[in-house]
């Protein structure tokens, strides 16, 4: 058996020799086994090898130096491969995006004209006066200097400057208009304000006055976060204007028109050096409004004087004065759905959010409900504006003929009641009672026991009729869906029904505590009251629709988008959205009971008509309904007035409503009456188009 040599024996060979070598010369441990073997303890001189005992082997590490070197030499160049032919397109980007920066040149938005081509909504050139942000921090001294310029100081200065609305690469506004002499002598003295400039920009302007038809045109503000998100990759900065309210919001996108851009060159300070490219901004499109601005303006005043009057006459019946804290009045053509007006009160000054509302300012307006448009989101229960509706149900399913006659005697008794007298028993508004009336006696009068009567037989003969046959043709009027005007945040009416009746309590069971559906819930529905509510535009396009013969078309405030040139774009022509079937034998009846709301002398409107309209009814016959419609236990009832003309063939339906205004004869109708005035002595004329510009090429 051969012995196995040793480790120590096999290191000794010539093949073994050449690769330990290099290795056992440099080991520290080389030839000291035995010592630490025999030693009882170890230190750390016994592990470290003498300089004597090393020898030196220069090219070892030269080796070693060498491959690293290489290592990193070869990343290195694959570093610079892929930047200089891999990535060359997004490097290239990279440093062109160090050495500039865009800068954004607002366009001017479009104007806002009406029917007859009169500028509503224009803009105004001004000269701002806006440094730069680097300028700023680099010569603080230029902020103190322009503080006594403007009249700001230098905190202010500081405030504008770190708004997060605007770009620090961008000159920044710190005066909106500035004055003609500030111009010149900041022109002369250029050289004592760096990064200062003076940039001649457009704002929104109202030639006829801010004040009129504020929430029809609506007004621009500044971008919000929640904009800016909802408008991705359309071009809006943290500084952009944008539609807040109105036909400024609806229309924003023909508005506002396309930016241009100025692509600047800075240095690594943020300095800028220069202009590059520069693509000027493009205008945006101007729109012809449906509105007549004669109109309008008088339609403002109309309305604004009743409530003011409506708040200091008291009301005869409750004794106390109304505190009317809103209204709306509305005018139509219902041939075609135009808007030819619209108010809304309380109202506010569109110039005003030119230069800045004052916190007190706003919270004024916000707590009076300034900004709401009641004429498309307010609710009010309709009263007896709403018997139109009852009446054409009543001749379309034949319960009953107009023919028939009713003695009102001022109360109604449930035929066959259990509940006892207070239950039984439903009271009319005149207490004495109408006598004997047929269908258009009691339109005339505003018999509620007519009703009470029609409501009763709805819902005695369900079994025929169905449970809601009223509602069926309320819904086919548009009171209970949206008008789908073209106005933003339209609120949406609601007619009474059982089924509404258990939605209700199950959104909000104290409000509406009673889920069940009883006979007097009916009687109530029949003529307006109950826990039906719709807005002014809903009802002023019900009885456009009874107008017209039926046909149910969508307000439209907008005709035509125009561009730079008058050019049309887009044109908007009569939108149908449903019909209601009304041949002579059921609008017949009805017409002839409105007219005699205001020619009759018993009529309810016949007073506020006498004494306000300065027209011969004979040559233009109007046609209306009063209401005066219950709120909750304690408030005055809500005022309504809505009438059209000339009869047969309406041009106009005018409406008014006035919350808590008390009767509709006295607050409402006179709106109505000198609405009538002004349309008669100046007849709305055709959309009259601007000439295009001629353009060569």
């Amino acid at each position: 058996m051969v012995k196995r040599k040793s480790w120590r024996d096999r290191s000794t060979s010539p093949r073994f020799a050449r690769w330990w070598a290099p290795w056992y010369t440099l080991n520290p441990f080389r030839g000291r086994g035995r010592r630490i073997n025999e030693r009882k303890s170890v230190g750390l001189r016994d592990l470290m090898a003498s300089p004597e005992e090393v020898g030196s082997r220069p090219d070892v590490r030269w080796r070693n130096i060498g491959f690293a070197f290489m290592t990193l030499m070869g990343l290195l160049v694959l570093r610079l491969f892929f930047l200089q032919v891999v990535d060359h397109s997004g490097s290239l980007a990279a440093v062109n995006a160090n050495a500039m920066r865009t800068s954004v040149i607002p366009a001017s938005r479009g104007e806002i004209r009406d029917r007859n081509n009169v500028t509503l909504v224009g803009n105004v050139t001004t000269t701002e006066l806006r440094l730069s942000y680097a300028e700023g921090l680099l010569h603080p001294e230029v902020k103190g200097a322009l503080a006594e310029l403007t009249g700001k100081t230098v905190k202010q200065i500081d405030q504008i400057l770190n708004d997060v609305r605007y770009d620090r690469y961008q000159p920044i506004p710190i005066l909106l208009d500035t004055p003609a002499s500030l111009i010149e002598y900041l022109t002369l003295h250029q050289s004592e304000f760096p990064g200062v400039s003076l940039i001649r920009v457009s704002h929104r302007t109202y030639p006829l006055g801010g004040d009129v038809a504020p929430h029809l045109l609506g007004y621009v503000g500044p971008i919000n976060n929640y904009e800016l998100a909802a408008h991705p990759g359309l071009g809006y900065q943290m500084d952009s204007l944008i539609g807040k309210t109105g036909i400024e919001s609806f229309y924003e996108a023909y508005l506002r028109g396309i930016d241009g851009k100025r692509i600047l060159r800075v240095d690594r300070s943020g300095n800028i050096l220069g202009t590059i490219k520069s693509t000027p901004a493009t205008v945006g499109h101007s729109l012809v409004l449906n509105v007549d601005n004669g109109l309008q303006r008088a339609l403002d005043q109309y309305l604004a004087a009743a409530i003011l009057r409506t708040r200091h006459t008291k009301d005869s019946r409750s004794g106390v004065y109304p505190p009317a804290p809103n209204g709306a009045a509305v005018v139509l053509d219902p041939n075609n759905g135009h808007v030819l007006a619209m108010s809304s009160y309380p109202s506010y000054d569109l110039s005003q959010f030119v230069t800045g509302l004052s916190t007190s300012t706003m919270k004024n307006l916000l707590s009076t409900g300034a900004f709401n448009n009641y004429a498309i989101q307010g609710q009010y229960t309709p009263g007896s504006t709403f018997k139109m509706i009852s009446a054409t149900a009543m001749i379309q399913t034949g319960i009953q003929s107009p023919n028939k006659v009713l003695n009102d005697k001022g109360t109604y008794t449930v035929p066959g009641c259990l509940q006892g007298y207070h239950g039984c028993v439903f009271h009319g508004d005149e207490a004495a009672g109408s006598g004997y009336v047929n269908l258009a006696r009691a339109l005339t009068v505003s018999s509620d026991v007519y009703f009470y009567q029609l409501g009763y037989l709805f819902w005695s003969q369900t079994a025929k009729y169905g449970l809601t046959p009223i509602q069926d043709v309320a819904t086919k009027y548009g009171l209970d869906s949206p008008t789908q005007i073209d106005l933003p945040d339209e609120n949406v009416g609601r007619v009474d029904s059982p089924t509404v009746r258990k939605a209700l309590h199950a959104q909000a069971p104290k409000a509406f505590p009673n889920v069940d559906w009883y006979t007097g819930d009916n009687l109530q529905m029949a003529f307006g009251q109950g826990s039906t509510a719709v807005t002014p535009i809903e009802m002023a396009n019900a009885y456009a629709t009874f107008a017209n013969g039926g046909t149910r078309y969508a307000p439209e405030v907008v005709s035509a988008v125009l561009d730079a040139t008058g050019r049309v774009v887009q044109s908007y022509g009569p939108k149908v959205l449903g019909h209601v079937s009304l041949p002579e034998r059921v609008r017949g009846p009805i017409v002839q009971g409105l007219l005699g709301v205001i020619r009759s002398s018993d009529g309810t409107a016949n007073y506020p008509f006498a004494h306000y309209a300065h027209f011969s009814l004979s040559a233009f016959p109007v046609a209306g309904k009063t209401g005066t419609a219950s709120n909750s236990p304690g408030q005055e009832p809500n005022a309504w007035f809505v009438a059209f003309g000339p009869v047969p063939h309406p041009r106009y339906v005018v409406l008014c409503v006035i919350g808590q205004g008390g009767y509709g004869a006295s607050s409402a109708a006179p709106v109505v009456a000198q609405t009538f005035n002004y349309l008669v002595a100046h007849p709305i004329q055709p959309v009259k188009l601007p000439t295009p510009i001629r353009t060569t090429k």
